[in-house]
């Protein structure tokens, strides 16, 4: 629910998905999740123009529409210490495709979302995660018998991938998720990977994600500037 811009970071992730035509939503609700259900029950009174009667029956009039009025977003609470395959565990009864999305709630991409879901169909595995290559934060040191041969300056990306999540699933991936404590970047992506059920979706465009302060002002920066790569809607 971090800003950027004028909108917490989640709803421009949903935005990105939407985008591409996917607008029935799970949100996984852990701590402060009842923060995420006021935002969403309030989420047309806060974002329009209204007319309020105040009379014995008050009536409100909306003058403002929104994209985002076809949007279907269920809220579950997964508990608060739950791990991430105990809260996809426990959100499954809510989907009914064979196929779906997930994603964490603290990353932005200009991936494209389809793209991603065509390539996992082709690939026939059971997991397409998307792999990108993050920002590079530190230069590198060019070291021969304790002298620094060379500095380089930190390159503009990583030359190795890492999971940016953006992930699509085949429903199966239930039978990998054991209980709440089940982390779903550990046994059940060491399984799949053993198994040669799980494949990635290579992303060399934007992405970033929002840990630290400094990242959220990177965010902000692009997003007020005009010039942020994620909103392709």
């Amino acid at each position: 629910m971090v800003p950027v811009g004028n909108r917490p970071l989640l709803w421009h992730i949903m935005k990105l998905y939407a985008h591409y035509g996917h607008t029935d939503f799970i949100l996984c609700l852990g701590y402060k999740g009842d923060v995420i259900k006021d935002y969403f029950r309030n989420y047309k009174w806060n974002t329009s123009d209204v007319t309020l009667q105040l009379n014995s029956k008050p009536n409100v009039t909306y003058h403002t529409h929104h994209d985002e009025e076809h949007w279907t977003v269920t809220m579950v609470d997964t508990g608060l210490e739950t791990q991430t395959g105990g809260r996809l565990r426990r959100v499954l009864p809510y989907i009914t495709d064979d196929t779906f999305l997930l994603t964490y709630g603290d990353g932005v991409t200009n991936s494209n979302i389809n793209a991603s879901v065509v390539f996992h169909h082709q690939q026939g595995g059971l997991a397409t995660v998307t792999a990108v290559r993050p920002a590079a934060r530190f230069g590198d040191l060019v070291v021969e018998n304790n002298r620094v041969m060379a500095f380089k300056e930190k390159p503009k990306e990583s030359s190795q991938f890492i999971s940016g999540g953006f992930f699509v699933f085949h429903k199966s991936i239930g039978d990998y998720l054991t209980d709440d404590a089940t982390v779903l970047e550990q046994s059940p992506m060491t399984r799949l990977a053993a198994e040669g059920k799980i494949n990635a979706y290579q992303h060399t465009g934007f992405w970033q994600c929002m840990d630290t302060y400094r990242e959220q002002q990177i965010l902000e920066k692009l997003y007020v500037s005009g010039e942020a790569p994620w909103k392709v809607w």
